[in-house]
């Protein structure tokens, strides 16, 4: 990796033998990457918490979730308690939204959770909750030791690609068969 190039809006796709079993076969979002950080969402690992009821905990009535099953997914291991919501853009501006590209926005704030109990939420979006992080110089030695792969990010895997095939899918994006790559890595 070129020093001072920013991994955002990547996916991060754990190579097999992660060390860390928390993002073993795992495919990371890059949301925030800076020369202090970064922060990502894990958007392959649901949980078996589904978000109707998360919303109904909330006090959020529930109206067209509902009849829906979708799973709330870990995000990761900091802050387990905090909520994303990684979604197609929309012309309705939620209280605290990130623009990651054309096609992909996070936002933290609870109107957007208010609208998707409606049913008035955007087209398509995931919820997770925590995030992965790593300080300073962190993912950098990850990536350097052969942790991760980082590749574009494709929206269509996000929102349409089953879950249990999402990790395979990103690595495609390189062309790789993540399934047949090895768990040792080699220096010249």
């Amino acid at each position: 990796m070129v020093e001072n190039t920013s991994l955002r809006n990547q996916f991060l796709v754990a190579m097999p033998g992660m060390a860390d079993g928390n993002f073993d076969h795992t495919v990371t979002l890059l949301c925030e990457h800076t020369p202090e950080g970064a922060m990502g969402l894990v958007i392959n690992r649901p949980t078996t918490l589904e978000l109707r009821d998360m919303l109904q905990h909330m006090g959020l009535e529930v109206g067209k979730v509902a009849a829906e099953s979708l799973p709330v997914y870990w995000g990761g291991p900091v802050q387990p308690e905090r909520g994303f919501v990684l979604h197609s853009p929309g012309e309705t501006p939620w209280d605290s939204t990130l623009k990651l590209s054309d096609a992909l926005n996070i936002t933290t704030s609870k109107d957007i959770l208010m609208a998707i109990s409606q049913g008035q939420g955007p087209a398509q979006y995931l919820v997770t909750l925590g995030y992965a992080g790593w300080s300073a110089g962190q993912l950098e030695e990850e990536i350097l030791h052969n942790s991760w792969l980082n590749t574009p990010v494709e929206s269509a895997i996000v929102f349409n690609t089953p879950t249990e095939t999402r990790w395979e899918a990103a690595a495609r994006l390189l062309g790789v068969d993540v399934r047949l790559l090895g768990t040792d890595a080699g220096h010249a």
